[in-house]
């Protein structure tokens, strides 16, 4: 990198975050040993007999060098420098995917002007959750995230590379990068966004649109207009949903450039960032700066990963993925890791859906630079880890800027000095506490986002109106029957009843409800994401409906009591064990492909072990014909 930024002395880390890092490595002792076993193997193999197309035959290596360019060919075929895998979620559909179209031809130029090679090794599925959501197809969203990892895992298996370049955005398409590059962990790899798309209209406004369009006040005509205002261009959304989130997340892991990732798309800045991408891993290919991608996602990494999602009130669908990527590299995090660094962690950033501000707003106020630096400040994060940027995350309080026609980073703007109300240091912030939640009670365990619920809201206690799908929901809504206080329960939408897809089209209902001044919360074993807003949901509900959890024994009527304070969430005056449980109905199993994902439902884990087909670190998920002994979880 040029003008790399020299590491500033590292202060200590805060004891309870000490802590929380030492439980997580100590539950993780014989999976985390056995994964670096299986990394460090490689590359011993690696040191002991050359590159890994050097131990190819003449007609492998031929094939894998048939399409390349005269000199491209050349070199591989001479086996002596490095050949770096380009990985794509391209499509020209997600605006945020798009801009990806020109980053391949980019790096491959920038890669040979720094003595190595790129081959586009493969593409992976990208799906926008904005496009599916309340239709069919969204039942496919989560489980697209483990076809992304295995997609990655396909490119990367024909063996040829030293080193991989991984581009992609949005929702569980980065978090399947992640997965996928870690079972090639022996393999230095950095991931390189494409940036945010310039402010539409502002995301207040789109959501008051929606609630007067809920309300029948306005048509789908102008609704339509609203939303083609507010996402209009290539890039990602402003919002700070879980593709913005996922960007944040890969800085605090040290998988970006510092910096890289809400610097908007198509400008200069973004282009010298993504060629110093190219540059940047041809140098981590090198022997002597070797930094594979399975030693820099280790328990420190995570912990971080966790503080500054926290810390910003991010999505909360990394309740999952964060708990699925730390799986892929043997560690073992848990919800009741974020429960307690939630607990000391405070609300640093306010970005729509938890405040006004999108997210180039806050690029603006100091973006990933000023947080980190402000997080190290407090001791909240782990400073002594490699990135790939080099070792130490003091390197990313440094901000990117052209400066002369040339990328230089820069100390960045202390937190809370450009625009307050949008990012602010550790000793003034919005929050005490971090905006997610776990919470537990006779209904199971949940996660709440409590970043943008009102004080007043936060505890909530009335009759239950129960709902199998959201659709019903809706219907109720628009009959005119939800005009008192109720706790909406919209079950069977965890993981293996449908898929686990997301639940915004409830949003805008419920916010009407709220307006009305009736007293709403929403239990649901589906998910928010980064939508979640100022309705008090308790999303995520385990064990779930379908495997007979606590929401399936629930009816009209039965008071329930959602604390977000205590962090509980109750069912009253009810033995739910007397009850037998509602069977699934079976929705969501054929059309639109969903049939091809039967064995996906049939072996997903639990959403408090990262929602994944893949082997977990934690007990099994109960069988799909099991019942859950209900005398465990309700209270005697």
């Amino acid at each position: 990198m040029h003008n790399r930024p020299t590491a500033r002395p590292s202060r200590d880390v805060h004891l309870a975050v000490a802590e929380v890092t030492d439980r997580i490595a100590r539950r993780s002792r014989e999976s985390r040993r056995a994964y670096l076993d299986r990394i460090d193997r490689r590359i011993e193999q690696d040191r002991l007999h050359g590159r890994p197309r050097g131990r190819s035959g003449c007609a492998n290596l031929a094939h894998g060098v048939a399409a390349c360019g005269a000199d491209e060919k050349e070199l591989l075929a001479r086996r002596e420098v490095p050949n770096v895998a380009i990985v794509s979620a391209y499509n020209d559909m997600l605006s945020a995917h798009q801009p990806l179209d020109r980053y391949p031809a980019l790096l491959k130029k920038e890669i040979l002007r720094a003595g190595g090679v790129a081959q586009f090794a493969g593409g992976v599925p990208a799906m926008c959750d904005g496009i599916t959501q309340g239709r069919e197809g969204m039942e496919l969203s989560l489980f697209s995230r483990d076809v992304v990892a295995m997609a990655t895992a396909v490119a990367l298996a024909h063996d040829m590379f030293d080193a991989a370049l991984l581009l992609g955005v949005c929702d569980k398409i980065v978090p399947g990068l992640v997965i996928g590059a870690l079972s090639f962990g022996h393999l230095p790899c950095i991931f390189v966004p494409g940036g945010p798309m310039p402010s539409g209209m502002p995301n207040a406004e789109k959501a008051s649109a929606r609630e007067r369009h809920a309300r029948g006040e306005v048509g789908a005509a102008a609704l339509l207009d609203t939303e083609m205002r507010s996402y209009h261009a290539p890039g990602t959304c402003t919002f700070y949903g879980t593709a913005n989130t996922n960007q944040l997340l890969m800085e605090a892991l040290g998988l970006h450039l510092p910096g890289a990732s809400f610097v908007a798309s198509g400008t200069a800045l973004r282009r010298s960032l993504t060629q110093a991408a190219g540059r940047r891993i041809v140098a981590l290919a090198d022997p002597e700066e070797h930094a594979p991608v399975g030693r820099i996602v280790d328990e420190r990494a995570i912990v971080n990963a966790v503080v500054a999602l926290l810390a910003t009130g991010g999505s909360t669908n990394h309740t999952m993925h964060l708990v699925a990527m730390a799986a892929a590299a043997g560690i073992a995090l848990t919800w009741q890791d974020f429960a307690e660094l939630s607990g000391l962690v405070p609300l640093l950033a306010r970005i729509y859906p938890n405040g006004k501000a999108d997210i180039n707003d806050f690029q603006r106020a100091g973006g990933t630079a000023s947080l980190i630096s402000a997080l190290l400040d407090a001791g909240l994060l782990h400073e002594d880890v490699p990135t790939v940027a080099g070792h130490g995350l003091s390197r990313y309080t440094q901000a990117p800027e052209l400066v002369g026609g040339e990328l230089r980073w820069l100390p960045a703007s202390p937190a809370g000095q450009v625009d307050p109300a949008v990012l602010r240091a550790a000793d003034e912030p919005f929050a005490r506490d971090g905006g997610i939640r776990v919470i537990e009670g006779t209904l199971g365990r949940a996660v709440i986002k409590v970043s943008a619920v009102s004080a007043e809201q936060r505890v909530i206690e009335a009759p239950a109106r129960v709902f199998d799908d959201q659709q019903a929901f809706l219907d109720a809504f628009a009959a005119g029957t939800l005009d008192e206080d109720a706790v909406v329960v919209v079950r069977f939408q965890g993981p293996r009843a449908n898929g686990m897809p997301e639940l915004h089209r409830l949003t805008p209902a419920l916010g009407v409800m709220q307006g009305r001044g009736l007293r709403v919360a929403l239990v649901t074993d589906g998910r928010m994401s980064g939508a979640s807003g100022k309705v008090a949901a308790a999303i995520h509900c385990t064990p779930e409906a379908a495997c007979g959890g606590p929401l399936a024994r629930l009816r009209d009527g039965d008071r329930i009591r959602l604390d977000a304070r205590s962090g509980r969430l109750d069912v009253l005056g009810v033995d739910l064990a007397s009850r037998e449980p509602v069977p699934a109905p079976r929705a969501g199993e054929e059309g639109l492909g969903r049939e091809l994902f039967s064995l996906f439902r049939m072996s997903v884990s639990s959403a408090d072990t990262g929602a994944s087909v893949f082997t977990t670190l934690q007990e099994p998920y109960p069988d799909a014909s099991a019942r859950v002994d209900i005398r465990e979880l309700v209270e005697v």
